[in-house]
Parts: C-alpha cells; sequence; structure tokens
C-alpha cells in the first residue's frame, strides 16, 4: 500500500470536491483518508487502483463498469459491518468510501446518517 494517500491523484480529486461542494473544513480530511487508507487495506487496493477497476475511457469519455461499482458497492456494507463504532460511526464511515468513488465519477447511493 503506499505510503501517503494524500499524494494519490484520486483522493486529491476527492478532498478537492468535498471542499468545494460542501464547505467542510480540511481539519477533518485526516480521518477521511484515514478511513479510506483502512478501506484499501480491506479490499488490498490502493485508491487509484479502486477507481480504475470502477471507470473505463471509452471513445467520447468514461464509462461505469458495473461489475466493478457492483463490487465496492457490496465491500463498503461488509466494511461498515466490521467496523466499530455507534451505527451512525459506522455509516459514516462508510459514506466516506461512497464519497471518495462519487467524487472520481463513481455513482453510487449514498445512505443517509441516521
Amino acid at each position: 500500500m503506499a505510503a501517503n494517500f494524500d499524494e494519490s491523484k484520486t483522493v486529491q480529486v476527492w478532498l478537492e470536491g468535498v471542499h468545494g461542494q460542501s464547505g467542510v473544513s480540511p481539519d477533518d480530511d485526516a480521518r477521511r483518508v484515514a478511513t479510506l487508507a483502512e478501506f484499501c487495506v480491506f479490499v488490498e487496493r490502493e485508491p487509484d487502483q479502486i477507481i480504475d477497476e470502477c471507470i473505463r475511457d471509452v471513445e467520447g469519455g468514461k464509462k461505469i463498469r458495473v461489475k466493478g461499482r457492483r463490487f465496492y458497492a457490496q465491500k463498503i456494507q461488509e466494511f461498515e459491518q466490521q467496523g466499530g463504532g455507534s451505527p451512525s460511526q459506522k455509516r459514516q464511515r462508510a459514506n466516506y468510501i461512497r464519497s471518495f468513488l462519487i467524487h472520481n465519477g463513481v455513482l453510487l447511493q449514498t445512505s443517509p446518517l441516521f
């Protein structure tokens, strides 16, 4: 696994998108990136590799790889169930991963926090 996820192109795209869209503080970036790092260990992939498995270049743009998206949607659910903390904390951690995918062009439904 990469030592510094902050240098990953897909992680940079994600954090820039989160800051631009929601105006959240960069102070929470360490928690977001740490959660992504845990997920990457869980699925044994690098962040850029995850996105590459979900999107492919086609003539005229990019296209979602349905099999990859389905695989990671399932893995996010497993990650959420195996995590520690309250149900809302587990959901928040899973939503960080969903957010990473969404900001990199992989459309997923993000579940609301309860």
